[in-house]
């Protein structure tokens, strides 16, 4: 699932579109989740920490626990930052949480999330495909069940999408079917009189 520079080139998944690095410390509002990427891989998680300044925090790859769960996107680090313009972001390398907006959500949604930003370093910018990302990985990791995909559910459906972003009810069918599409395959594989089924690339 390892996509080459081309995903990368300028895209910004947010209702306004965000020029260069200067307009990240907080400018622009976003009502989604955020995946910015460039042609150049966009700044560096150096850089945007100098940006954001003190408040930003770097976990390595393999320190971050969400709610006592650890939690990777690869090799990739993560940037926490609680004056974040969304839930969550992700540059070419790097993923970045909002603290303070998850601090109240279930933990399965926080992972969903986390996911979805992971999922944007393999697949880059389609919001779909992100979003069937984090269900495959939750379904196949064990970290989500039936009650936590109502909950991303009524967290999603409160989105209105925008030119990227599918409407938040769309989006929550396409998972929830998704996500029974991986139960069922699941469940399949663990019969002994099946063949073997797989829940989709290694991730």
């Amino acid at each position: 699932m390892v996509c080459g520079p081309a995903i990368y080139r300028s895209v910004a998944l947010v209702a306004l579109v965000v020029a260069g690095l200067a307009g990240l410390a907080g400018q622009a509002r976003a009502q989604e989740f955020v995946y910015r990427g460039s042609a150049t891989g966009g700044p560096t998680m150096s850089q945007y920490l100098e940006q954001v300044g003190p408040v930003g925090q770097a976990i390595p790859h393999g320190a971050l626990k969400i709610d006592g769960i650890s939690v990777n996107c690869g090799t990739r680090p993560t940037v926490l930052n609680p004056n974040f313009d969304s839930w969550g972001g992700a540059f070419p390398g790097f993923l970045i949480l909002n603290t303070k907006k998850i601090a109240g959500l279930s933990t399965q949604v926080k992972l969903y999330i986390y996911s979805h930003e992971c999922g944007h370093q393999f697949i880059g910018a389609s919001e779909t495909k992100a979003d069937l990302f984090a269900i495959r990985r939750g379904v196949k990791w064990g970290w989500l069940d039936a009650a936590g995909m109502e909950q991303i559910c009524s967290f999603i459906s409160q989105l209105k999408g925008d030119s990227v972003h599918p409407p938040g009810t769309q989006r929550c069918e396409t998972m929830r079917d998704y996500y029974r599409q991986q139960i069922s395959g699941a469940q399949k594989a663990s019969s002994p009189d099946r063949g073997v089924y797989t829940l989709g690339p290694s991730n």
